[in-house]
């Protein structure tokens, strides 16, 4: 840290800066301008002197904590950052990334277990910027303790979390491009695109009937609070279903609550989805229509990968 001297001749070069803002010209607009064009020294003295005139700006704090580390000042850096974080909180500035800029600035003055318990705690609360980390130079001579390792890997759970969840990977045998037929005549019967979206999160599945003007999608996705798999299926035909269940003995077994038709009864489904092999999956409905006493094949159908 700056000594006390020091930091009073800051806060005196601070007010100074403020008397001398050009006319027409805010002190705020100067700083943020030299902040753009990184003009660290610049905007170090001038968000310095923001800071003084006002000490709750979370903002303030943290661009000049930014520029001060980018001039090397890593003690009046560690000061600002523990200011942004304090004023910041609940005002839109996370703490985790407050936390990682503290983390690289004890990391950059060398203090290795002071960088890691920051780094820790910014990735315990969220933070999600593995490739930041690794490209941050401050981390160089850290980075074959085990501790760096752990920190990385959080971070990239923390970007991605459904490629890290076992949960999450039950359904990927359905994933692909799929030519589908009856199974018991083998009569073709559509076409299907499946593909992982959103980090891996959400199965998304594209239908096109063979021969007739029908389509539709599905969005499958692991429900974690709920513990269980929900599929929503919609097509061209105004057409809703809500689907649940979980992979139980390697079938994924989705069924419906009972559901008002337009005409007739209630209806529940029962739709399965068998990994038969690698390039083979089968997919079995059936419908009741008496609370699940008995049971009427709607379809059963046989994926085949496309080749390509």
């Amino acid at each position: 840290m700056r000594s006390p001297s020091i930091l009073s001749l800051c806060v005196l070069c601070s007010s100074i800066v403020l008397a001398q803002a050009p006319a027409g010209k805010s002190i705020d607009d100067e700083a943020a301008q030299a902040y753009s064009q990184q003009q660290w020294d610049k905007s170090e003295q001038l968000y310095g002197a923001l800071t003084q005139s006002q000490p709750e700006n979370a903002r303030f704090w943290y661009r000049y904590a930014v520029s001060a580390r980018a001039d090397k000042h890593y003690g009046v850096a560690l000061h600002a950052f523990n200011e942004a974080k304090q004023y910041g909180q609940g005002k839109g500035l996370p703490s985790f990334v407050v936390d990682y800029d503290i983390a690289t600035t004890q990391a950059a003055l060398g203090y290795a277990d002071e960088a890691f318990a920051a780094l820790k705690s910014a990735t315990a609360a969220g933070y999600a910027q593995p490739d930041k980390l690794e490209n941050d130079a401050a981390w160089n001579s850290l980075r074959s303790d085990p501790r760096y390792t752990a920190g990385l890997d959080q971070a990239k759970h923390n970007l991605t979390p459904c490629k890290y969840s076992a949960e999450s990977r039950q359904f990927d045998f359905w994933v692909g491009d799929w030519d589908v037929v009856n199974t018991s005549g083998g009569q073709q019967v559509g076409s299907s695109h499946i593909a992982q979206e959103l980090g891996d999160c959400v199965i998304w599945e594209s239908w096109t009937s063979a021969g007739l003007p029908y389509a539709g999608k599905s969005y499958n996705a692991y429900n974690t609070s709920l513990k269980r798999w929900e599929q929503f299926w919609v097509d061209n035909s105004q057409g809703m279903i809500f689907f649940y269940g979980n992979l139980k003995d390697g079938v994924m077994d989705f069924w419906t609550d009972e559901i008002p038709q337009q005409s007739g009864p209630n209806m529940r489904r029962h739709l399965q989805f068998f990994n038969l092999a690698p390039d083979t999956v089968r997919q079995f409905s059936q419908r009741s229509t008496d609370g699940g006493k008995t049971w009427t094949v709607e379809y059963d159908f046989t994926y085949h990968r496309r080749k390509t």
